[in-house]
């Protein structure tokens, strides 16, 4: 994404006071006690394996690793893993 429009949708995102994952198809991750994770404006699935989970996003990947993971949803923009979840890891590219 060019750099000004991502300095527009910032500053339009701090206008309207909406959350910058909206305005800005940032990931938004969030794991539940190690047993689950559910990853936001995820751009369709790499890799999976019953240890590995690998997301495509607008600015890099997302990695979940652990042990038994189960894909339990998959939707366009969302993804429910469940399994025993060790690590999770945001990779952007420059």
């Amino acid at each position: 994404m060019p750099r000004a429009i991502r300095k527009l949708r910032k500053w339009t995102a701090g206008l309207l006071d909406l959350p910058q994952d909206l305005a800005m198809d940032l990931p938004r991750i969030t794991v539940i006690g190690g047993l689950s994770a559910t990853i936001e404006n995820h751009r369709g699935v790499i890799q999976f394996t019953p240890t590995l989970l690998r997301l495509a996003m607008d600015q890099g990947e997302v990695e979940v690793a652990g042990e038994g993971l189960v894909i339990r949803t998959i939707g366009p923009e969302e993804v429910l893993v469940e399994g025993r979840i060790k690590h999770v890891a945001l990779q952007t590219k420059k």
